[in-house]
């Protein structure tokens, strides 16, 4: 509509020959009056005779004017045609150069937008792939942590077999560390393995467009070299309606905006998780390696201290033995001093025995007499003396003995200890994994 308006505003093309109008000629209609006419009103308008000179000149003349108006209306025509096909022509050349120039912009914006997108896939696999190498980085750093897991739990066995006394809640126990790392690198996994999720389908949705993208880009490309001698072109009458359906170039545009924000807002998160992964194998790996030096330390102090406690009761056993030597050699002495107090007090009490058998006023209370008596009060105070000092000596003896079997148990209990940590739990302790292996490396 918008050429034919453009056409129609336009100055005709100067004709020829000139347009002129013919002068109007009045003619008289002579009336019948032969012997063979009719002048009655009866047959009025209907030819019954010849024609006239003046009507043969009349018919003549209005052919000529008819041809030349023909002529002339032909010829005007004829210059309108070959001015609306030469402005047709020109129209359409215009029409054609501004769809072409329209079609290679736009293959301009989608070769743009396809670049773009086509950027966001590789860098969104290239974070995809550096994060699915973190996420096995936590897989085998949850590996790791299974053998000081295993290590600390076998050592917490060994060592409930400690006795009595030596079964104390001492500071080289590590379990709870290890589950509650154990705990945070799972959780840290569910989180990688959702984020991969998202990566791959923003990826996909990514590729979708951008694979849209380059199926228009090859039909724009082809309809670009389409021209006029082409011989793949054909009618297409009903290409010219719209579908509801199509999008604006605002949609088309913030379509794949859309696409881009959303593919490297969960880029700039995977990176970010990235980066968080990190810190927490790092961190993970040195509280390990830091308990573990921590515990190894309390192991060797318990291990210092116990060997401490068992030399201690060693050399308290060397003196109670030999204080036991000692006591039992007094024992013995105490016993002799006792039995040799037996004869002197046998020969006091029998003198006084016979003496008291003298005759009638022999049996004199004499300074003799006396003196026995007294030598044997002082013997049964000495005997008496010795029988208490021998039952507190035997007494004495038998508590270091009982003092002995305590010492010999709690040194076996000590012994028993010392192979528990040293031998069991150090000796394992020794296959510990390192900080890298720790932190997911191989």
């Amino acid at each position: 509509m918008a050429q034919t308006d453009v056409l129609v505003t336009q100055e005709p093309a100067p004709q020829t020959v000139h347009v002129s109008e013919l002068p109007r000629k009045e003619y008289d209609v002579a009336r019948n009056t032969g012997a063979y006419t009719s002048a009655g009103l009866a047959t009025a308008g209907f030819r019954t005779a010849k024609y006239l000179v003046d009507e043969w000149f009349q018919n003549c003349y209005a052919r000529y004017h008819q041809a030349f108006a023909d002529r002339d209306q032909s010829e005007r025509q004829r210059h309108e045609s070959q001015q609306l096909a030469a402005e047709t022509e020109a129209l359409a050349q215009r029409t054609q150069e501004d769809s072409t120039r329209r079609v290679g912009e736009r293959l301009q914006d989608t070769h743009g937008w396809k670049s773009e997108l086509q950027r966001e896939i590789e860098e969104l696999l290239a974070e995809t792939d550096l994060l699915l190498a973190q996420k096995l980085r936590l897989e085998r750093a949850l590996d790791a942590t299974a053998l000081p897991y295993s290590i600390a739990t076998d050592n917490l066995q060994c060592r409930e077999r400690r006795q009595h006394p030596d079964l104390v809640r001492d500071y080289v126990e590590e379990a709870e560390l290890i589950r509650n790392i154990q705990g945070l690198l799972k959780r840290t996994i569910m989180q990688a393995v959702k984020q991969i999720q998202l990566n791959r389908e923003h990826k996909e949705t990514c590729e979708m467009d951008w694979s849209d993208k380059v199926e228009a880009y090859n039909i724009d490309e082809t309809c670009s070299r389409y021209h006029n001698q082409s011989t793949e072109v054909q009618f297409h009458p009903h290409s010219v309606r719209l579908e509801e359906s199509a999008s604006t170039p605002e949609t088309w545009a913030k379509f794949s905006q859309d696409n881009l924000y959303r593919a490297e807002r969960e880029r700039l998160a995977s990176a970010n998780l990235r980066q968080l992964i990190d810190c927490i194998l790092r961190d993970t790996s040195e509280d390990l390696r830091l308990q573990c030096d921590a515990v190894n330390l309390a192991f060797g102090r318990r291990c210092e201290e116990l060997e401490d406690a068992r030399h201690k009761l060693n050399d308290h056993l060397r003196k109670t033995l030999q204080e036991i030597t000692d006591q039992e050699h007094n024992v013995a002495t105490l016993k002799q001093a006792i039995k040799d107090k037996e004869a002197p007090l046998k020969v006091a009490q029998t003198c006084l025995y016979q003496r008291s058998h003298r005759p009638n006023v022999e049996l004199c209370r004499d300074t003799a007499q006396f003196r026995l008596v007294s030598e044997v009060g002082e013997l049964n105070l000495s005997l008496t003396a010795l029988k208490e000092k021998l039952l507190e000596a035997e007494q004495s003896l038998h508590n270091l003995e009982d003092t002995r079997m305590s010492l010999e148990k709690d040194i076996a209990v000590k012994t028993n200890s010392l192979f528990i940590d040293r031998q069991k739990c150090m000796t394992h302790r020794a296959h510990y994994p390192t900080v890298l292996r720790l932190a997911g490396y191989q």
